[in-house]
């Protein structure tokens, strides 16, 4: 298993690479998986080994969503609705077309790098599956530790009673969700910083309303409407989204 996973992630990401290069198009491979008699052991353990990246493949989605930018994106939209006081403008699905762009975007020089050195190697075979994996895996590992606290490292490296001397030494049990809670704390961050202005007019316009003795008109009725055309008159989105892509390191 502790081979697997990186194995996975590696394929999964030299996948979307391939995808996000957009390179000529490269003969594949046809997939052929038969079952029949093994003849020795050595061809039981294989096919296990391939039932096993079968079953974490069939996770790809979900490893590429939470090793990517696109936890701390969908968390920042979904914040930033809320704020507004609209919760379902935008929808759920433009929030994560958005936010899924949004992570190629961002994520565009990590893919690129690992097109060059792993994919189109692997493609041309002057290096082997083995190989292209770990250079995949190495520069994921380079983009997730940029984006890790190094508490939450500790944090993950305390609870499994590991030490490491450096940062090649630390295993992918701990990374990912060092890093997954390292992103959303920084989406919680984030949010924070969009609720202060929003919440600021939704005092102003309470007691407002209270001082004129309107207490039976809602105030988010009168201050989604102000919320909204302070947040077109300052460029909200082009904030925000610049705000995201440059956080990245």
């Amino acid at each position: 298993m502790k081979r697997i996973f990186p194995l996975a992630l590696s394929l999964a990401f030299l996948l979307l690479a391939a995808v996000a290069s957009a390179q000529d198009a490269v003969p594949i491979p046809r997939v052929n998986i038969d079952v029949d008699q093994a003849q020795n052991p050595e061809e039981v353990a294989t096919s296990l080994q391939i039932l096993g990246l079968l079953t974490i493949l069939s996770l790809a989605p979900a490893l590429l969503i939470m090793t990517t930018a696109f936890t701390r994106i969908v968390i920042v939209f979904s914040f930033l609705r809320t704020a507004l006081g609209t919760p379902t403008i935008p929808p759920n699905q433009v929030v994560i077309g958005l936010s899924l762009f949004l992570t190629f975007f961002v994520m565009s020089p990590t893919l690129s790098k690992l097109n060059d050195e792993a994919l189109q190697p692997y493609m041309k075979k002057e290096i082997s599956l083995d190989v292209a994996k770990e250079r995949a895996w190495s520069t994921m590992r380079g983009f997730m530790f940029r984006q890790t606290y190094k508490r939450d490292l500790a944090l993950f490296a305390g609870l499994s009673g590991a030490q490491y001397e450096t940062l090649e030494d630390v295993r992918w049990q701990e990374l990912v969700p060092a890093f997954i809670l390292s992103e959303i704390k920084t989406a919680f961050v984030i949010g924070f910083y969009i609720f202060v202005p929003f919440l600021v007019i939704d005092l102003v316009v309470a007691s407002t309303l209270m001082s004129m003795g309107m207490m039976m008109l809602p105030p988010a009725i009168v201050s989604l409407p102000a919320k909204i055309l302070v947040f077109l008159l300052a460029d909200g989105w082009s904030v925000i989204v610049q705000a995201l892509a440059g956080g990245f390191r």
